[in-house]
């Protein structure tokens, strides 16, 4: 019986990814870099982020407020950060600036090794929403386009 009811689990957790599928990294990364504007040197840091998202080990986006938003880029690799509990920002009296601070990963297990942040740009957060909800309506409609007709 229990045998029974992991197969049916499984069978069910597989048809539901395979309703939904995952954008890539470097899919979502394009995403936010086209809804991104022209580099800054540095901006205001409040001293707790309203969100994070990874994109990728070499970049991701830091709300600082709910429509105020950064895309970073960080010089080279940045272990974990898709699998982080949170991070952190370094910070020169509230602000932050490329090249002089960086990113920290924090989490069980994680080294807390410092990922520097290369390039700083501001994100249209309108247009980001607006390009992720087109997105998402062009995959709903590719999926039910693959369904047969009834």
């Amino acid at each position: 019986m229990k045998r029974a009811l992991f197969v049916v689990l499984a069978l069910f957790a597989m048809s539901a990814c395979a309703s939904d599928p995952r954008v890539s990294d470097a899919d979502r990364l394009a995403l936010y870099r086209a809804n991104a504007g022209a580099p800054v040197d540095n901006f205001q840091y409040f001293g707790s982020l309203n969100g994070w998202t990874p994109l990728g080990t070499t970049a991701l986006a830091v709300w600082t407020r709910p429509s105020q938003a950064y895309l970073l880029e960080l010089n080279g690799t940045c272990n974990d950060l898709d699998f982080a509990n949170a991070i952190t920002i370094t910070n020169q009296f509230g602000r932050v600036y490329k090249r002089f601070d960086k990113v920290i990963v924090l989490g069980r297990g994680i080294d807390r090794i410092p990922c520097w942040i290369k390039e700083i740009r501001p994100i249209d957060t309108k247009a980001l929403k607006q390009a992720e909800k087109d997105k998402r309506a062009a995959q709903t409609a590719e999926r039910e386009g693959d369904k047969p007709a009834d």
